[in-house]
């Protein structure tokens, strides 16, 4: 098992597929490669950039398999656990631990809108089931639960509940979480359009949706806040923003999957009913990514 340090570059890997539909390993493997070519700190599997919705909980299990044999400890690897009840949750947690992973991103129940102390509660049940770290995603925007300050004071009471990807989009929330819980919660920045502002005012690492086509220059933003080099931090993120505000939109999967595909890093299929892009809605999307890739920085 790799050690898991929250700090540094965790991509929400995208699940390449073949056009009819079935798991394309030989494609996740290049794309891998690539991150760990540029120095990423862990993957993420089976988020929703890596389309868990269509994927059987088989399928995750097999990408996790099949991760963890091809890094040999590199890297850390997550899977991302996104259930119905909490039965089938600590179920997927101890599966998941015992095929080896070193780690789980865990969403707030899906489809039941739970209050508060029931959100703890699926939480803390979920942690308690097993050994592994777990970094508990807050994302109110896409899914419309809040993990309020108050609430993380009770989740730490699980000593592994370690981090959040914290996809708020209030900068002013990672201050808060840090004024308040130090180094004991580490935060991940969970939204590509801000995660240099969120590096700057303390965050410890990025999950990201575009490293997936452009590891390289992620990092090299991430290496550069550390260094101290904002200049040339902000340089590069000002190149990257239009292919960041990919990420940010409904069809972010086609968006970058497209993105990683010009650069050999994916496939384009998605499963359905997620469709191909078509008509000017396609060509929009490409000239973004082509306008980029012919200004692309040289890092």
């Amino acid at each position: 098992m790799a050690n898991l340090n929250w700090s540094g570059i965790f991509p929400a890997m995208l699940t390449p597929f073949h056009e009819n539909g079935e798991l394309n390993f030989e494609m996740l493997s290049v794309n891998i490669e690539a991150q760990l070519e540029a120095n990423i700190e862990g993957l993420i599997l089976a988020g929703s950039l890596g389309e868990a919705s269509v994927l059987t909980t088989e399928e995750k299990f097999e990408l996790l398999t099949y991760a963890l044999k091809m890094v040999q400890g590199r890297c850390s690897v997550l899977l991302n656990l996104t259930e119905n009840t909490t039965k089938n949750a600590v179920e997927f947690a101890k599966r998941a631990e015992e095929l080896g992973a070193d780690g789980l991103m865990v969403l707030p129940p899906m489809r039941y809108r739970a209050d508060d102390r029931e959100v703890v509660a699926w939480f803390r049940t979920i942690a308690q089931s097993t050994k592994l770290p777990i970094l508990i995603y807050n994302n109110p925007v896409d899914y419309g639960t809040y993990i309020t300050i108050d609430m993380f004071e009770e989740l730490l009471q699980e000593p592994n509940i370690e981090a959040v990807k914290e996809s708020t989009r209030d900068l002013t929330n990672i201050t808060r979480l840090r004024n308040r819980f130090g180094d004991r919660l580490k935060i991940l920045a969970g939204v590509d359009t801000i995660f240099l502002e969120s590096l700057v005012v303390g965050a410890d690492g990025v999950v990201g949706g575009l490293v997936d086509a452009f590891p390289k220059e992620t990092y090299a933003i991430y290496d550069a806040v550390k260094r101290g080099d904002l200049q040339m931090a902000v340089e590069i993120y000002q190149w990257f923003m239009p292919l960041l505000e990919l990420d940010i939109q409904p069809k972010l999967v086609q968006y970058i999957k497209l993105s990683a595909t010009k650069v050999g890093l994916s496939t384009p299929y998605t499963r359905a009913p997620r469709l191909p892009l078509v008509g000017k809605e396609q060509e929009r999307i490409n000239k973004i990514i082509d306008d980029a890739l012919a200004s692309r920085p040289q890092i």
